[in-house]
């Protein structure tokens, strides 16, 4: 699994229906987490990777030091999926995918994964598995990670 965690103001997704715009999601202090999944995650991962960021101390402290994760401000989460973050662009032009999870597996896991995340206190928000959508955030800090899960002897694949 992969994750880009971005500390935000504010973040929302909205997506297309019917010819309108409609938000479908929406934070306010917390985090954005663009999560990219590989063919071959598991729920170890997702636990390993919930775990993670539900412990990452990037929210600052009384004397500005990013000492605070975000259970410790009362933060929620905005859980986007993003395939593209698997595009292994090293051979040609067009990125390849072919390691990237889809399909009802990974709607699976990527809901599991949100799960996790709620069963330590947070609130989670979450985009539309597979659509179209529209991210708009306000980046605090700007503060952004990226975060693989432990590889499992996967190191030699993008």
């Amino acid at each position: 699994m992969r994750a880009v965690v971005q500390r935000v103001r504010s973040a929302q997704v909205t997506v297309i229906e019917d010819g309108s715009t409609v938000e479908i999601a929406g934070i306010d202090r917390g985090l954005l987490v663009l999560l990219g999944l590989r063919t071959d995650d598991t729920e170890v991962d997702a636990n390993w990777l919930a775990e993670k960021i539900a412990g990452l101390r990037v929210f600052d402290d009384e004397d500005g030091k990013l000492n605070l994760s975000i259970q410790d401000v009362a933060g929620s989460v905005l859980l986007v999926s993003n395939f593209t973050l698997y595009g292994d662009c090293r051979k040609g032009r067009r990125p390849s995918y072919s390691r990237a999870a889809s399909g009802d597996d990974a709607q699976r896991l990527y809901e599991r994964f949100g799960v996790l995340l709620s069963g330590r206190g947070l609130p989670v928000r979450y985009g539309k598995f597979g659509a179209s959508m529209a991210v708009t955030l306000v980046n605090d800090g700007p503060v952004t990670l990226v975060i693989d899960s432990p590889d499992g002897g996967r190191a030699n694949l993008p």
